[in-house]
């Protein structure tokens, strides 16, 4: 396996943990906590899904502003850029959320990424379009594309796609379904480095 580009999702993944409060989204939209909060949108009819959209925008931009780098996060893309790898994120989020989060990164900016792909682009993980759009805007294979992302959607995603997968758990106990598995488990982004170091061709 040699790792030509990496993927990240954004949330949780290239920021600290817990600035957006999906219990609170959830609750505020009627949407049953099993269920996930797009899935339970696409499923309201079309005057519902308006104001529901609406309401979720408005909840994931005040996340966004305060919104922190994760550990490492920063540093992390500085090497990965030297090493000349194509980087990108995938993220159920909008486009307005991501660019208004990244405002709080001292270092990193949208143009530091190939491809930013939003609910607004393509279909949201876990369907694996994005991954492999990401990919191709990425000129690699599916195969060569680690996605980093700290949640099972993102994992099922990126399997789905033929990517490799990395979960990030942040030092936290995190409970992922167990089919499939990550390839790899983090507990800091740093942790990328040797995994992607040592998929180099000898």
């Amino acid at each position: 396996m040699v790792i030509k580009g990496v993927l990240f999702d954004f949330d949780g993944t290239l920021t600290v943990p817990g600035a957006i409060d999906f219990i609170k989204i959830k609750d505020s939209l009627g949407c049953p906590r099993e269920k996930t909060i797009l899935e339970f949108i696409e499923s309201l009819d079309k005057d519902k899904q308006e104001k529901a959209n609406r309401l979720l925008d408005r909840h994931e931009e005040e996340a966004a502003r305060i919104s922190l780098p994760a550990k490492g996060a920063e540093s992390v893309i500085r090497e990965l850029k030297e090493k000349d790898l194509p980087l990108g994120i995938i993220t159920r989020n909008s486009l307005k959320a991501v660019l208004l989060a990244l405002t709080n990164f001292d270092h990193i900016k949208a143009e530091d990424f190939t491809i930013i792909l939003t609910r607004e682009d393509t279909m949201p993980k876990p369907e694996p379009a994005g991954v492999l759009i990401a990919a191709s805007k990425m000129d690699i294979l599916p195969e060569e594309l680690l996605l980093v992302g700290d949640f099972s959607l993102d994992i099922i995603a990126g399997h789905a796609a033929g990517a490799k997968t990395v979960l990030i758990v942040h030092d936290t106990i995190r409970k992922i379904p167990p089919h499939p598995e990550p390839d790899y488990q983090i507990n800091h982004l740093k942790e990328l480095i040797p995994i992607i170091s040592s998929s180099k061709p000898k």
